[in-house]
């Protein structure tokens, strides 16, 4: 049984409660002036993390229900896979935080009640979840979600007391307004608490969950109201690591670009400038991701970059993709110098272990990437699928991060010798290990096609000869006629019988590949005068071995 280390913790956790707990920013910090580390601080942004992996501890994106089981089971379905697997792992990042002291999630009754009725039999989850996380050598941080949801349906009382909190906008109860001085106030009270009583190596503020939290329309005007709030937590964390005598580490989970993060309001360049932040994690559901706009960021000072992908709410119609299309996706990431890479809502326990605490098994590829995913060498002639990011499926957002509404697909082809130009990355040194190399296919799947209609394609303009033409593939993610549906479940979504889509592969030469972005051309050369298809998805298969 762990016990708090805090005698006030538990009380905290049941009530929070009283006055606010103002944290006002040093001169330097109002000023703007840079903070400068310690050896000690840069050894810890320094540290080798190779995979983070990131968990909600109150499920996952496959289904664990939350905080299930007695105390014990629940705990070893968290440590399952770092300790039935040898896996890349190097961080466990921890979503979670006890009911009634966070501020900006309601939870359901069920939730509360398990984590009261544990609290109340002397066990504290998220010490319980730092400790372990210690114990076998990794990293450990908190990840506060800056603008939740509230998950029981009613609105939340701050909300209710506080108007000024509140941003109307998707959500019915509407979303935390940093602009607020008083909600600024109540978060950074919590987060002090947090970093006071639990042993964690730093704090991420997950602006991923959600946007906005700023008014619509204004986010960039305001964005100095945010950075203000940046300031006075990276304050608050280094006051904590000198006090410990050990650092304590900031980051920020914000979009996979920065003209993105301009969209929303975060201003990266002036939090960098600042020296305010430690590590950048970008992105969540994207697979073209900005690396190096966000390195370029470290003329400032030490900063660690890396990409995160969530493969429940995934790019459309890409949740729970076979293992080749995560090597893809991860080594475009390490080609591009990430400093590590990130997981979220993926399966968190072997089969067995789920079984036992009554969760569905993830899919076999979520095992398999944390044993590979964390290194170019351990992908090293491995199969890879290099796909094109679509649009949309995402509604729990207003403003740019994680909607994708700047990606090439799905993308129209409306007339007769019309062609279309897409990029798509691919990092891999493919014409330099074309001996190694069984196959490369392009891969496009269209929709809306009939017999007649005839394609031409090239590959970084040169023409490219059809292999494959299957007009009765199927896609149980993809829905064209009728409206994608929200990410989140499409994995679970069966495949339509009577779908029509055209699976077009092209073979490509290895010679003709270049790292980075290439450029793919599809056009129809003859058709119906009322032809209307639409491009679906464009992949490139790497094939290195005919078993993957």
């Amino acid at each position: 049984m762990i016990q708090p280390t805090n005698p006030g913790r538990r009380k905290f956790l049941q009530k929070a409660s009283g006055g606010l707990l103002l944290l006002l920013p040093s001169s330097r910090y109002a000023a703007g002036a840079s903070q400068e580390p310690s050896q000690k601080h840069l050894a810890a942004v320094h540290r080798g993390r190779r995979i983070v992996m990131m968990q909600d501890a109150y499920g996952d994106g496959h289904g664990a229900p939350p905080l299930a089981g007695d105390f014990e089971s629940w705990l070893k379905y968290r440590f399952s896979f770092i300790d039935e697997l040898e896996t890349q792992i190097g961080a466990i990042w921890w979503d979670m935080a006890a009911p009634a002291a966070y501020p900006n999630r309601g939870f359901a009754p069920d939730v509360q009640q398990r984590c009261n009725n544990w609290l109340s039999q002397g066990h504290d989850p998220l010490a319980a979840l730092v400790e372990g996380t210690h114990r076998r050598g990794l990293e450990a941080f908190f990840n506060h979600r800056i603008s939740e949801v509230e998950l029981d349906g009613k609105t939340h009382r701050l909300k209710k007391e506080n108007p000024d909190w509140v941003l109307p906008t998707w959500w019915p109860h509407g979303m935390w307004n940093l602009v607020a001085p008083g909600l600024q106030d109540y978060k950074l009270k919590i987060l002090k608490h947090l970093a006071e009583n639990y042993d964690f190596d730093g704090i991420q503020v997950d602006f991923a969950r959600h946007t906005p939290c700023l008014p619509p329309g204004r986010q960039w005007e305001l964005r100095d109201h945010l950075t203000q709030f940046i300031r006075r937590l990276r304050l608050s964390l280094l006051e904590r690591g000198q006090s410990r005598g050990r650092p304590y580490l900031l980051a920020v989970r914000v979009p996979r670009n920065i003209e993105g993060c301009r969209v929303d309001g975060f201003d990266v360049e002036t939090w960098a400038r600042e020296r305010l932040v430690d590590i950048f994690t970008i992105g969540t559901r994207s697979i073209e991701v900005d690396v190096a706009a966000y390195q370029a960021l470290r003329k400032y000072g030490d900063i660690k970059v890396q990409p995160c992908w969530d493969d429940h709410h995934a790019s459309d119609a890409y949740q729970w993709q076979p293992i080749e299309f995560l090597r893809g996706v991860y080594s475009n990431w390490w080609h591009q110098g990430a400093d590590s890479v990130v997981t979220w809502n993926w399966s968190n326990a072997t089969p067995e272990t789920c079984r036992t605490t009554g969760a569905a098994p993830g899919p076999d590829a979520h095992m398999s990437g944390f044993e590979q995913l964390g290194s170019l060498e351990s992908m090293r002639n491995q199969n890879k699928t290099f796909a094109v990011d679509r649009r949309g499926a995402f509604p729990w957002a207003e403003g740019y991060f994680n909607r994708n509404q700047d990606a090439p697909l799905p993308m129209k082809l409306s007339r007769r010798a019309q062609s279309v130009r897409i990029p798509i990355r691919v990092e891999e040194p493919v014409a330099a290990s074309r001996d190694g190399i069984k196959a490369v296919k392009l891969r496009a799947i269209v929709f809306g096609a009939e017999r007649e209609d005839d394609f031409e394609a090239r590959f970084n303009e040169r023409p490219v000869d059809l292999h494959l033409r299957d007009p009765e593939w199927k896609d149980a993610q993809i829905f064209s006629p009728k409206p994608q549906p929200n990410s989140g479940k499409a994995a679970h979504h069966k495949v339509d019988p009577d779908q029509k889509l055209l699976r077009l592969d092209y073979i490509l030469d290895p010679s003709r590949f270049r790292p980075g972005i290439n450029t793919v051309e599809l056009g129809l050369t003859k058709a119906r005068a009322d032809v209307s298809v639409q491009i679906e998805k464009l992949e490139i298969h790497l094939v290195y071995s005919l078993q993957s």
